[in-house]
């Protein structure tokens, strides 16, 4: 290890103090997934249109890539539990990395199947970060301020977001009409030779990720990281098997509303941002994809203004009362949407990014907080990044209502919804508050 730390490891697994060096490193993971998640709204408009699929067709490339984070999250709190926070985090650079290197071959095989799984190899790589990040940003100092902690490292997400979608507008869309106009002017051999060139154009982003991945992956790698896991009684919590934790976790009422909260969350994140750039092409016939993708640049600087908005009203007051507030407003934002029949309604939708930025973060940290028995809390945290499920179920039943409607903008009922049960769960989480209910 080049670069060490020194602080002081306390008995429940939390700090003296913060690692600066170690905190920050940890930090810039987090737009690193970011920049995935966003360019899969690129890539839903530009395979819509190049392999001819419908709303829910489409859709899959959400369902792909957070199926993957489904799967291997368990398994990535087992390695945490097994090793330490930094294995998991190196696992996931390189698999990160190996899923980028798969967009080669699927642009040349040019099949809509390659690439979904090259977006699940992605999401592997994912999982292992956020399985582990999350928990870590906020296990990696003095417990008082975990939940602080969280929301700060996530703060950078949106700069993931907005150099994803970035890459996604220069690299792979282009100028001139919309991809559906433009094919519908070719004949068949022009349309598979026009497909193949826009294809190839996917591989751009990615060649630029995986530099950066490259770069994190070797700081990572000469860092010295703390353990940050319980002192006490360590031998006999890791005695804890996947059996014993499920079925405290299944007991514990808290946890579980928050992992539907958490579901609803990523749902309602993805849908929207899924499905704006094909909401802003309905409603405005004279955009073509690259000048529609503003509209997500605009979304994404949105969340993150919310977002720093939401760390400043969170240290000045109750946590879940201002997030009750932003829900409320989510919700009015896609009333808004649904009703409004111009391209308002797409300014609408953007509103809703502004309130979404402190949801994850506030979320995970409460149900990791409702963990007492913190032998299950390495996989307790990878069940709330299995909720991350709901960024592959919403948008696919968004999609299939925007189908049997033939209305993108009714479908936005749906997010609606994922909106109501944050709501309820932040109005339960002051509930319990007030009246000093003890964790389960």
């Amino acid at each position: 290890m080049f670069i060490k730390t020194n602080v002081k490891q306390l008995s429940d697994g939390y700090l003296d103090r913060t690692p600066w060096f170690q905190y920050i490193l940890l930090s810039i993971c987090f737009p690193m997934w970011g920049m995935a998640a966003s360019l899969n709204d690129v890539l839903i408009s530009q395979f819509k249109a190049l392999f001819t699929l419908s709303d829910f067709a489409s859709a899959f490339v959400q369902s792909a890539f957070y199926g993957g984070y489904f799967l291997i999250a368990i398994p990535a709190s087992r390695v945490i539990r097994r090793f330490s926070y930094k294995t998991s985090i190196l696992i996931g650079l390189v698999c990160y990395i190996a899923g980028c290197l798969m967009f080669f071959p699927a642009s040349h095989m040019a099949t809509y199947g390659m690439f979904l799984f090259a977006l699940f190899s992605i999401a592997i790589g994912l999982s292992f970060l956020e399985t582990s990040c999350n928990t870590y940003s906020s296990m990696i100092g003095p417990k008082e301020g975990a939940t602080l902690r969280l929301n700060i490292s996530q703060t950078f997400t949106p700069v993931g977001f907005l150099s994803g979608i970035l890459l996604g507008k220069y690299l792979i869309f282009t100028d001139g009409n919309a991809l559906e106009k433009q094919m519908d002017m070719m004949n068949e051999a022009q349309k598979h030779d026009f497909a193949l060139a826009m294809l190839q154009r996917t591989l751009q982003p990615y060649q630029y990720i995986i530099m950066v991945l490259i770069a994190l992956l070797v700081m990572v790698a000469i860092t010295q990281f703390p353990r940050c896991k319980p002192l006490d009684k360590e031998a006999h919590e890791t005695q804890a098997t996947i059996g014993e934790t499920m079925r405290y976790l299944a007991g514990n009422g808290r946890f579980k509303f928050g992992i539907l909260a958490q579901f609803a969350y990523v749902g309602v994140q993805t849908a929207v941002w899924s499905f704006t750039i094909r909401l802003a092409l309905q409603l405005d016939g004279s955009l073509n994809e690259r000048a529609a993708a503003n509209y997500v640049i605009y979304a994404f600087i949105a969340f993150f203004i919310g977002k720093c908005i939401a760390n400043f009203l969170m240290k000045r007051y109750n946590e879940n009362q201002t997030l009750m507030v932003y829900c409320g407003i989510g919700m009015a934002a896609l009333l808004y949407v649904i009703g409004v029949k111009d391209m308002s309604a797409v300014y609408a939708a953007i509103l809703t990014s502004a309130v979404m930025g402190p949801g994850w973060p506030t979320i995970y940290a409460h149900s990791l907080d409702a963990i007492s028995d913190k032998r299950h809390t390495e996989t307790g945290g990878a069940v709330i990044v299995m909720a991350i499920i709901g960024g592959a179920v919403v948008p696919l039943i968004q999609g299939l209502v925007s189908d049997l409607l033939g209305s993108m903008q009714l479908a936005f009922v749906v997010s609606l919804l994922c909106f109501a049960i944050m709501f309820a769960y932040f109005w339960n989480e002051r509930r319990i508050e007030l009246s000093g209910q003890k964790t389960a």
